[in-house]
């Protein structure tokens, strides 16, 4: 449970604007679709992955990495990192089984022929988007467990994006088709006051010596 005393002292120190701003990108997140990137190698992808989520609304990036374990690249993220909520795995079946258990059905990337394109898939249900590099694509498992497939429509002589733009590209459709909706695709109330609370603490300098005084001053029972 979210201590309402305190995230309202946190966010007395916050400016009106910056509250307003809060709440109004809160209206836009969504936990229906959550996004997961396999193994990227390159690093200012999963950055740019990332930006992807916070622009478009997207709450929580799941990132697998299995061989290649490395740091957000914070000048590609630009800031995205204190807005979506990391989650990292360090194997393939651990992310599958964590969205599994969350309610997603897994849905596979893939530039597969028989794929479902992004206008005929079914926004209703609660997805999991995976990603894998423009060279390998997706591990075996994850083709194996996927519920699902989707594939952006391509007309040219090429037959990949790089997975940045292709993450955007579907992350922008599914968003914008799932906003004009009935979906009942926002965040709980929870879940927005866990945000709010979360985003309070990384917006104010000095929070750590602000934390100490305010439970000094109100002891937790």
């Amino acid at each position: 449970m979210i201590d309402l005393k305190y995230l309202e002292f946190l966010e007395n120190i916050l400016t009106d604007n910056r509250k307003e701003r809060f709440l109004k990108v809160l209206e836009n997140r969504t936990n229906h679709f959550t996004i997961a990137v396999e193994d990227i190698f390159q690093m200012h992808n999963t950055s740019a992955v990332m930006r992807s989520c916070e622009v478009f609304g997207i709450q929580e990036l799941n990132v697998i990495e299995e061989r290649y374990g490395k740091s957000i690249d914070k000048e590609i993220a630009m800031g995205a990192q204190k807005w979506v909520d990391i989650n990292t795995f360090d194997s393939v079946t651990s992310c599958l089984d964590a969205v599994k258990s969350k309610g997603y059905q897994i849905i596979a990337t893939t530039p597969h022929e028989n794929d479902c394109l992004m206008e005929d898939f079914d926004i209703t249900k609660p997805s999991a988007l995976f990603f894998g590099t423009e060279r390998d694509g997706l591990s075996e498992e994850i083709m194996q467990r996927a519920d699902g497939f989707l594939k952006i429509p391509m007309v040219g002589f090429t037959e990949s994006l790089n997975i940045s733009v292709s993450a955007a590209i579907i992350i922008q459709n599914l968003t914008n088709r799932l906003r004009n909706s009935d979906v009942n695709w926002h965040l709980s109330e929870e879940e927005m006051l866990v945000k709010r609370l979360a985003w309070a603490k990384s917006s104010i300098k000095d929070i750590k010596r602000i934390e100490a005084r305010y439970f000094e001053e109100n002891p937790r029972v």
